[in-house]
C-alpha cells in the first residue's frame, strides 16, 4: 500500500489539482486581506468564468487556453463593476450587510446559470484532452499538466503585483490602515473596487485550466470555494503565501485520500488536518497571531 510507484502519480495528480485549488484560494485570500470580509459569491464566479470558458469554446471556437486574455479581463471588470456599484453602494459600512450582498449575489448568479443553461452537467472536447504526459514511472494528463503550471505562473504574477508594485503598495497600506491610506492620499473604494476585480480574475484564470479537463454546472463552485475556504484557513487568513502552500497540500491530501480510501471519502483527510489545525494552530501555517 506504501508502494513509491503507486503513490508517485498520486502525489502528482495532487499537486496539479492543488494548485488550481491555491489560484483560487489566493483571489479569495486577497479578497478578505483587503476588505475584510468573505466573499461568499467566489464559487458562483467560479461557476460564472467556466461557463464564459465552454460558451467561447462551443459558440466561438476559442480554445480555453486562447480565451485566458478574454475570461481574466472580463472577470477583472465584474468584480471591479460588482464591488463599486452593487457592494459598496448597498453595504453602508456594516461588513454583515456585505456577507448579505455576497450572498444574494450568489444566488442570483446560480439562478441566471440554471435559466440560461439548465441543470446539465457540460463539458467540452479538445484536441488534447485525453493527452498524457509521461513524468518518471507517472502519467500526467496533459490538461493537468498546463493547469499546474498556468496555476503557478499566475499565482506569481500577483505575488509580484502585490509585492513590487505601486498598485501592491497601495493594496497593502488600505489592508493594514484604511484610514490612514485615505489621508496619504489613496483612494481606497478604488482600492477596493480592484482587489475584488483581482480576486475574480484569478478564478477566470482559474476556469481557463481547468475546463479542458473538468466539467461546469450551476452548482460547481460549491465544492470549490469549500475546499477554497479551508485553504485559506489553514494557510492563515490573509497569507498569500499560505494560500499557495496550503492549496498544495490540500491537493496532494484530497489525492492520497482518494487513493486510499475511494473518491468518495477522499476528502475526508482535508478536514481532518483542518479541524487539527484549528485546534492546534488556530491562525493558521502562516497567519500572525492575533
Amino acid at each position: 500500500m506504501l508502494d513509491f510507484s503507486i503513490l508517485f502519480p498520486s502525489i502528482l495528480n495532487g499537486l496539479t489539482t492543488g494548485a488550481v485549488y491555491a489560484l483560487i484560494a489566493l483571489g479569495l485570500t486577497l479578497i478578505y486581506g483587503v476588505l475584510h470580509i468573505i466573499n461568499f459569491a467566489h464559487g458562483a464566479s467560479l461557476m460564472l468564468a467556466l461557463y464564459a470558458v465552454y460558451w467561447l469554446k462551443e459558440k466561438l471556437g476559442i480554445d480555453p487556453y486562447l480565451a485566458l486574455p478574454i475570461v481574466v479581463p472580463g472577470m477583472f471588470a465584474l468584480g471591479y463593476a460588482l464591488q463599486r456599484l452593487v457592494i459598496n453602494r448597498s453595504s453602508h459600512g456594516k461588513d454583515e450587510n456585505i456577507l448579505l450582498v455576497t450572498l444574494g449575489i450568489s444566488i442570483v448568479m446560480e439562478n441566471l446559470a440554471l435559466l440560461f443553461f439548465k441543470s446539465d452537467t457540460r463539458n467540452i472536447e479538445t484536441a488534447y484532452t485525453l493527452t498524457t504526459v509521461p513524468i518518471g514511472s507517472a502519467m500526467i494528463a496533459l490538461p493537468k499538466l498546463v493547469a499546474f503550471v498556468g496555476a503557478l505562473i499566475v499565482s506569481a504574477i500577483l505575488l509580484w503585483i502585490v509585492n513590487r508594485t505601486d498598485l501592491g503598495r497601495a493594496i497593502r497600506a488600505v489592508a493594514k490602515e484604511k484610514h490612514g491610506a485615505k489621508l496619504m492620499g489613496i483612494d481606497v473604494d478604488h482600492v477596493y473596487a480592484v482587489s475584488f476585480g483581482i480576486g475574480l480574475a484569478c478564478l477566470g484564470a482559474a476556469a481557463c485550466f481547468l475546463l479542458p479537463a473538468y466539467y461546469v454546472n450551476p452548482q460547481v463552485g460549491s465544492g470549490f470555494v469549500l475546499v477554497a475556504f479551508t485553504v485559506v484557513v489553514l494557510g492563515g487568513m490573509g497569507s498569500f503565501m499560505g494560500a499557495l502552500i496550503g492549496g498544495l497540500l490540500i491537493g496532494v491530501v484530497e489525492s492520497i485520500g482518494g487513493l486510499y480510501l475511494g473518491e468518495s471519502l477522499g476528502q475526508i483527510g482535508i478536514f481532518v488536518i483542518f479541524i487539527a489545525v484549528l485546534l492546534f494552530r488556530p491562525q493558521g501555517l502562516f497567519g500572525a497571531r492575533a
